[in-house]
């Protein structure tokens, strides 16, 4: 029996389980946790099923050429990127031609990247590309002190626009690519867009691939409405 097929407890009964108590608590905040404590682990849980039921997709598109890229060494092809392994990450980022500086956003989520690209890198390939000029985007890593993240330049657009904007507008694409007997093919992409937001939300994208959502969601003041990551901050006191 395969692990997912093996019969779960329900999650109220793994909850009882919990025997965490802090100083001061009221009955009120334990029952009100505990309740949140089932909830959570429901959550775990549908994270996984989503999970497995991402990695059951049937095979997609075969990627129709070879896209061509410019990296800090040189240009570079789709096919390249994977180096030896069998699948391949692109994240496009928001630093197009007509930006003075890259999209806040985009570089939060590549900031918490840079230092795990090496434990990534044990498993999968992956690639961080922006429409400019490989030279800024090169001074732009430099800037924030990166060293992890191998960044390339879209130069003639094909990548972009086949997979991320067909009217190569600067946003953000998220693109999953296998290779498997020889065969290059579009695995999964991040294709959730504003349009799908729920009433009152920042439209966002499930799952949340940066972190700093994830701890802002574990504090009572939470992410906000129309709060947004910066590329500097004034000094603080």
């Amino acid at each position: 029996m395969a692990a997912h097929d093996t019969p779960l407890v329900p999650a109220a009964e793994l909850a009882r389980h919990n025997r965490a108590h802090f100083p001061g608590e009221s009955d009120d905040y334990r029952r009100a946790r505990n309740a949140l404590l089932q909830e959570e682990i429901e959550l775990r849980r549908h994270i996984e099923r989503v999970a497995r039921m991402r990695r059951a997709l049937p095979p997609g598109g075969a990627v129709p050429r070879d896209y061509r890229f410019q990296g800090e060494h040189g240009p570079v092809t789709l096919e390249q990127l994977f180096g030896d392994k069998q699948s391949l990450v692109v994240y496009s980022y928001m630093f197009g031609p007509q930006r003075a500086r890259p999209c806040p956003m985009c570089t939060s989520l590549m900031a918490a990247l840079d230092h795990k690209v090496v434990d990534l890198e044990q498993r999968i390939a992956i690639a961080f590309v922006a429409r400019s000029p490989i030279e800024r985007l090169l001074a732009a890593r430099r800037e924030r002190g990166w060293t992890g993240l191998a960044v390339y330049s879209d130069t003639d657009g094909a990548y972009t626009r086949d997979y991320v904007s067909a009217e190569d507008v600067d946003v953000p694409g998220y693109n999953v690519f296998t290779r498997r007997d020889g065969t290059i093919r579009h695995f999964w992409s991040g294709e959730m867009s504003g349009a799908m937001a729920d009433p009152g939300q920042d439209p966002r994208g499930a799952p949340d691939l940066d972190p700093l959502w994830a701890i802002l969601d574990t504090t009572p003041e939470g992410r906000g409405a129309d709060w947004y990551p910066k590329l500097e901050y004034g000094k603080q006191g």
